[in-house]
């Protein structure tokens, strides 16, 4: 028995031959101890003292004592764990600790502490990931947050008029913000990708309802896809479903007041746009004397290039369209007739305007801008049977009686262009168009469309010239170039003085595109609830910054950059923002307080 291990689990007691006293408790002192010294370990290391334990001699009349049975079993137990030996003449006994007993103890204690780490660990991590899910904008990136208010305050103290801005309601900013923008759902309603889509169908089945109920359609002749991330994202998967790469389409000149997203071309030949790159595109044009579409001239070069989609719609023209001049013109050429309605949408919703959907084949648009909804965008397309009556080209050869853009579009939609919809926007739009079918809609855009022929009414009063001479919808083009400015210097004039809009070019009797102008909006300022009065006053606002412009333009001439710097510093400027300002701050922001 190797006695010098250090790590032996024997403790050292003395053992007498002779008769003792009756058992007592073993002694606890542990500072009896016995060292024992060994030759062959180094003596450097010498061996830690050994704690003895003192056993007394059990006798034959201990088993017939009173003690218990368990005492016995104890004592059993005990005695099959001495061993006796001599040392020095004296008998001894050494008492092996009991493994059981020592390892048993060991693993509770050492299970209660891992399972308490475990559990402590299991929280730790649990609060790690939680910690940042439900603390505010405010506390969670107060950087952000500041820059939003910034951006509120803006928006509460200056005079919005870019004609494709709006303001929402509390309503679609909730749902904008919602729990809905956890959920993937690729694909259309009843055909996912994703489980658990039960809920997000509902709600985009109600929106195209909604959409379709919006405009009057019936749900049996018009179809609606309401995924579509923009207009542009529309007008591009419409292309995409029915036409093939270098397909030809047509629509109004980017100068004119079109869409980059009708194919526009730069005058160096430069493409704009993807409609550009990937299909090939040939533009109609306004008259540049009389700021009217040209539709002699779209005649003839409509049945020249022979587009497969002729398009009606732009972003900044303020009259009306002739939606049946554009049917018999796709009809004459095999075109198919699409709208892109994206500025007037709202205006024809609440009838306001002439109804595109009467004479087209498919017509897009954006759900935000006159719509008053969340930013995105739509596309309405026929279905069922074909008109029997629609043109020479259409009614011969083996074309089908039916429509077949609903299959096309919405796959080119999904999976051709774009992952899975905003579903929180889709809940914002459905929202929206529940209001749109509402007669305090209608009133609205009743009066946005008073409000900008007061506007254009009274820029006119001040000898501005106006393109085309006035509005019929909810926009006015203001020529800037018989003042002698550019629409870049002066919104960046009016940007100083806390009012928005922007520059727009403006065909010439040349063909150079310039920045000659501005496009003016009434709905935005409409939403805070101004009327025709009230645009009267911002028209004093638009001539007095066009004023200030034109002297400091003339001063500083052509070094306009040094100009721009010290805007914000001008005497002028700041008596005519505060003015602004002044104004701005008596009508209520819709959605949020401040």
């Amino acid at each position: 028995m190797d006695l010098s291990h250090p790590h032996s689990n024997l403790s050292l007691g003395f053992s007498s031959s002779h008769a003792s006293p009756p058992r007592r408790p073993p002694i606890p002192d542990e500072s009896i101890t016995l060292q024992l010294e060994s030759s062959l370990r180094d003596p450097s290391h010498p061996l830690p003292p050994v704690p003895l334990q003192l056993l007394e001699p059990q006798t034959a009349t201990d088993n017939g004592n009173h003690d218990s049975e368990f005492n016995d079993a104890a004592d059993d137990e005990d005695d099959r764990d001495v061993e006796e030996f001599r040392i020095l003449g004296h008998s001894m006994c050494l008492k092996r600790r009991r493994d059981c007993d020592s390892s048993s103890s060991s693993s509770i204690s050492s299970s209660k502490r891992v399972s308490v780490s475990h559990e402590s660990d299991l929280e730790a991590r649990r609060a790690l990931v939680r910690s940042w899910g439900n603390q505010s904008l405010q506390l969670a990136d107060p950087d952000v947050f500041d820059i939003m208010e910034k951006e509120k305050r803006r928006q509460y103290r200056g005079i919005e008029l870019i004609a494709s801005e709006n303001f929402v309601c509390k309503a679609v900013m909730e749902a904008l913000g919602s729990h809905l923008t956890n959920k993937y759902s690729e694909g259309m309603p009843g055909a996912r990708y994703y489980g658990g889509n039960q809920y997000i169908d509902e709600i985009e089945t109600l929106c195209c309802e909604r959409a379709l109920l919006a405009f009057n359609l019936d749900p049996k002749c018009w179809g609606v896809n309401v995924q579509p991330y923009s207009c542009t994202s529309a007008n591009f998967a419409v292309y995409t479903g029915l036409l093939l790469p270098g397909d030809r389409i047509m629509g109004l000149d980017t100068p004119s007041g079109g869409n980059t997203s009708h194919g526009y071309y730069t005058p160096n030949g430069k493409k704009v746009s993807g409609a550009s790159i990937f299909f090939e595109s040939l533009p109609y044009k306004v008259n540049p004397q009389t700021g009217y579409v040209d539709y002699e001239k779209l005649e003839e070069r409509a049945l020249d290039f022979r587009p497969k989609i002729l398009i009606c719609g732009g972003s900044s023209y303020p009259r009306e369209w002739d939606y049946s001049r554009f049917r018999h013109i796709a009809d004459k050429c095999g075109a198919v007739l699409m709208c892109d309605m994206a500025q007037i949408s709202g205006l024809i919703a609440a009838k306001e305007c002439s109804n595109p959907f009467d004479y087209c084949d498919i017509v897009t648009s954006t759900t935000h801008k006159s719509l008053r909804g969340p930013r995105g965008g739509i596309i309405f397309y026929r279905k069922g049977a074909k008109p029997r009556k629609r043109g020479i080209l259409l009614s011969q050869g083996n074309e089908s009686d039916q429509y077949d853009f609903e299959e096309k579009i919405n796959f080119a939609v999904f999976p051709s262009l774009q992952g899975g919809p905003h579903n929180n926007h889709i809940a914002a739009l459905a929202i929206a168009l529940k209001q749109v079918a509402t007669p305090e809609y209608k009133a609205y855009m009743h009066q946005v469309k008073k409000n900008a022929q007061a506007l254009a009414s009274a820029l006119l009063r001040r000898k501005c010239r106006l393109v085309t001479g006035g509005t019929d919808n909810h926009l006015v083009l203001w020529d800037l170039r018989p003042l002698g400015l550019t629409g870049k210097f002066y919104e960046k004039v009016c940007e100083a003085c806390h009012i928005t809009l922007n520059k727009i070019a403006i065909f010439g009797d040349n063909g150079v595109i310039i920045p000659g102008g501005v496009r003016i909006g009434t709905p935005a300022m409409t939403s805070r609830g101004c009327l025709e009065a009230d645009f009267e006053t911002m028209a004093e606002f638009l001539f007095r910054a066009a004023q200030l412009a034109n002297v400091l333009q003339r001063e500083h001439g052509k070094m306009q950059k040094t100009v721009l710097k010290g805007l914000d510093s001008s005497r002028d400027v700041v008596d005519l923002r505060a003015r602004v300002e002044a104004f701005a701050t008596q009508f209520a922001m819709p959605g949020f307080d401040i």
